[in-house]
């Protein structure tokens, strides 16, 4: 297993066991047994989940594929739990497999049996979770929220414990100001992140709402959606104009002048209307394009003579 920027070495530890799922359940319970200390298999009844555990909701769908696995290979990563007492075990890591194991009809399943702090847990919890990106965006930005007010953390500190950027902490932090409707729909993953970080700047109830609705279920993208948005936060802005595609025939008129006059030329505009511009760079080189227009009004230069007067008078 790759280790993730912003985990430490001790937490690592506790979900870097086995990552092959395609080894017999026989050969991994052998293997884990004979290589790794303190792994042990308890009923699972006597297992309860963490209250404190950041991630509410489980997809079902996903429980019941991760139970089938469970059912062929056995459970290949052990559970985390802490000791409550001489019977009891509450889940540190590992929830989604105790659910699937439970649903797969396991009576056992591999632990590894630690003994922490109410305190550690909790952080242990948050940050494993965030991690691993198992929590929906708003259920990140509260654990993010909670492991800051708890644990008195910066959000330079909380990037570099998840591993994730600073400006990636503060806009997931910025979910929890939408309004409660739209909230939801996030929750419910009727909104991706994308789509509810885009509707964070709108203050307007209603219109927040509205748009959140319009865009919910996939029924408009986030570029779309942002699009929305920026109408609706900047409704007198002019829309950008339509450039007009220059003919070749312009296009070669430009080219010629820029031979013509040794310097760059450009031109805005089409055919019908629009502007050229001749660039020049010191006060001798404006003195050269205006002589070169006076011997071309008083057409008396060929256009050997044009190159060789270019060549007296270098562009500066």
């Amino acid at each position: 297993m790759d280790k993730k920027k912003g985990l430490g070495r001790g937490l690592e530890s506790l979900f870097a066991f086995y990552d092959n799922e395609k080894v017999e359940e026989v050969a991994v319970k052998k293997q884990i047994k004979e290589t790794v200390k303190g792994v042990d298999e308890i009923d699972i009844n006597k297992i309860t989940p963490n209250p404190n555990q950041p991630r509410k909701h489980f997809d079902e769908n996903a429980l019941q594929e991760l139970a089938n696995s469970i059912s062929v290979h056995g459970v290949i990563q052990p559970l985390v739990v802490n000791k409550i007492d001489d019977d009891k075990y509450m889940i540190i890591a590992g929830e989604r497999r105790w659910r699937a194991s439970k649903i797969a009809g396991l009576e056992k399943v591999p632990v590894v049996i630690k003994n922490y702090t109410d305190k550690q847990i909790k952080e242990i919890s948050i940050i494993e979770n965030l991690q691993r990106e198992d929590l929906n965006p708003i259920e990140a930005a509260r654990a993010i929220k909670q492991l800051m007010e708890e644990y008195n953390l910066t959000q330079e500190v909380v990037s570099e414990r998840i591993g994730k950027s600073r400006s990636n902490i503060a806009n997931t932090l910025r979910l929890l100001s939408l309004y409660p409707d739209v909230i939801k729909m996030v929750e419910e993953g009727r909104l991706s992140s994308g789509h509810a970080k885009t509707l964070v700047s709108i203050d307007d109830t209603t219109t927040q709402i509205k748009l959140a609705k319009q865009a919910a279920d996939g029924k408009m993208s986030v570029r779309n959606l942002e699009k929305a948005v920026r109408n609706y936060l900047n409704p007198n802005k002019p829309k950008p104009t339509k450039v007009s595609e220059q003919s070749l025939e312009l296009k070669e008129l430009i080219m010629d002048m820029q031979r013509v006059f040794a310097t760059k030329v450009s031109a805005i505009g089409n055919d019908n209307k629009g502007r050229i511009y001749l660039d020049y760079y010191s006060r001798d080189d404006l003195d050269r394009i205006s002589d070169l227009i006076e011997l071309l009004k008083k057409k008396e230069i060929t256009l050997g003579d044009l190159r060789n007067y270019n060549k007296r008078h270098p562009n500066n």
